[in-house]
């Protein structure tokens, strides 16, 4: 079983910055493919980017296209969301996802996180 705890979200003003840390702990060995979602208000959750077991593809969501980067430290167990020029539409619920087949784009995710908050004023 993996456990992952996302965190570095907050307030930011528009055309601001955050990066975004999942921590991942547990039963961690196997190939994960790791991805990042966000959920707002009224509003189902949607994808935002997917990142593979390796760290050499990657997939974004054409909303963030440009401004944001999923990476990963494997040997901190730690996928990252690098977020710039952030606007008001961001804000959102920001959540860490697993996926523990080997595939890639991710299909389904076996594990989740709690959420982290990002607020963006305008």
């Amino acid at each position: 079983q993996v456990q992952l705890v996302e965190s570095g979200g907050g307030l930011v003003q528009a055309g601001g910055s955050l990066r975004l840390s999942c921590a991942a702990s547990g039963r961690t060995g196997g190939s994960y493919g790791m991805g990042w979602f966000r959920q707002a208000p009224g509003k189902e959750r949607e994808f935002v980017a997917a990142i593979n077991w390796s760290g050499a593809r990657s997939l974004y969501a054409d909303s963030v296209k440009g401004r944001f980067t999923i990476s990963r430290d494997n040997a901190k167990n730690t996928v990252y969301l690098q977020m710039n020029s952030l606007e008001p539409e961001d804000t959102a619920v920001y959540y860490c996802a697993a996926d523990r087949g080997g595939g890639f784009p991710p299909l389904q995710y076996d594990y989740w996180g709690q959420g982290t908050q990002v607020t963006v004023s305008s």
